[in-house]
């Protein structure tokens, strides 16, 4: 697949028959619905495109998660649901044997993944646990963060359901897991396997149980869901509704860049063109026109007049920015403006 943005003559939704949708920044923002969410997602089912939400998320069940999407107007059964604790749990079955004991720091959907996997719960290092499966749960303390410590410390296998530094609510960003796991990091020295995104096991658990022909990730961070889409070989929508920006596309390492950029979930209703070169370093996405020269972006005249035009301005600023910097050119960060599609 290309290391590039790509173009589609169709619109995304029938072009793929499943997609792989993130939920905090994309479906739904903390317990407030994402504008476009539910009509883009509705119309993107009628036609014929599968849903799996796939969550880095490990504190809750899937059922609680469908239940919560169902309220925001969009209809979900709690098999369109893949968490990072069910592929957390699939982790560990890659090295211990059932019935060994876990040391689970998290909340209650990462303690049901668990248990479902065939392993033993417990509560404290002092139960001698083969591991420490480690996932956000909002209460969680400096007590259970001090289990892990000790667990660790003693030789535990020290699993993360993902390592988001933080995570968007409705009042702004908290911290996530990541920043969680970090705490144990710094305690213990000892650097945890992770289970959720950027690793892209739980896009192959969602292709698996839905059996697609092709699938594709949408997501809101180019670290995780688009990085996990680049690493598992799928193609990355990335929606400007969360933490990265047009901007973090325009500078983003080869690793996370997204194959396609949309405003929002309507993206997946419209096709989606594909820069072109245009000569003497200019890229051209409909009208919009980039280039890098002497390190400097330079962003043509003429496009920005419109959402569809902005979000053309950014296309072929990502091309003429990745094809620079593959090229062994500088760019100066400093020359590249936020890009804002919404102004």
């Amino acid at each position: 697949m290309s290391g590039g943005l790509i173009g589609s003559q169709e619109p995304l939704a029938e072009r793929y028959d499943l997609a792989l949708v993130d939920l905090d920044g994309v479906a739904y923002r903390g317990h407030e619905p994402i504008a476009g969410a539910s009509d883009g997602l509705t119309a993107a089912r009628a036609r014929g495109m599968r849903l799996v939400f796939v969550t880095n998320n490990a504190s809750r069940e899937p059922q609680s998660v469908a239940d919560q999407l169902t309220s925001l107007d969009i209809p979900t059964t709690a098999d369109e649901v893949m968490t990072a604790a069910q592929a957390c749990a699939q982790l560990l079955r890659t090295r211990l044997p059932e019935g060994a004991r876990v040391l689970v720091v998290g909340g209650a959907g990462l303690v049901t993944a668990v248990r479902l996997a065939g392993y033993e719960v417990v509560e404290s290092a002092d139960d001698e646990p083969a591991a420490v499966a480690q996932g956000f749960a909002p209460d969680l303390g400096w007590a259970q963060l001090a289990e892990a410590a000790y667990a660790v410390e003693r030789g535990a296998w020290h699993v993360a359901s993902n390592l988001d530094l933080s995570l968007p609510t409705a009042r702004g960003f908290a911290p996530g897991n990541g920043s969680l796991v970090g705490a144990v990091r710094a305690a213990t020295g000892v650097e945890p396997d992770s289970a959720g995104k950027p690793s892209p096991t739980m896009y192959h658990m969602a292709v698996e149980r839905a059996g697609a022909r092709e699938a594709l990730v949408v997501g809101d961070r180019l670290d995780t869901d688009l990085a996990g889409a680049r690493a598992g070989g799928f193609a990355g929508l990335h929606v400007l509704t969360g933490v990265s920006s047009a901007r973090d596309d325009v500078l983003a390492h080869p690793g996370e860049r997204p194959h396609f950029i949309g405003a929002d979930l309507g993206s997946l209703l419209v096709v989606h063109p594909e820069p072109s070169a245009a000569g003497d370093g200019w890229w051209r996405c409909g009208s919009a026109t980039a280039r890098v020269a002497g390190g400097v972006l330079e962003l043509g005249r003429g496009a920005a007049d419109s959402r569809d035009g902005r979000l053309d301005q950014v296309r072929a600023a990502c091309a003429a920015a990745w094809d620079a910097v593959d090229a062994g050119q500088d760019l100066d960060a400093t020359t590249v403006p936020e890009l804002d599609v919404e102004r």
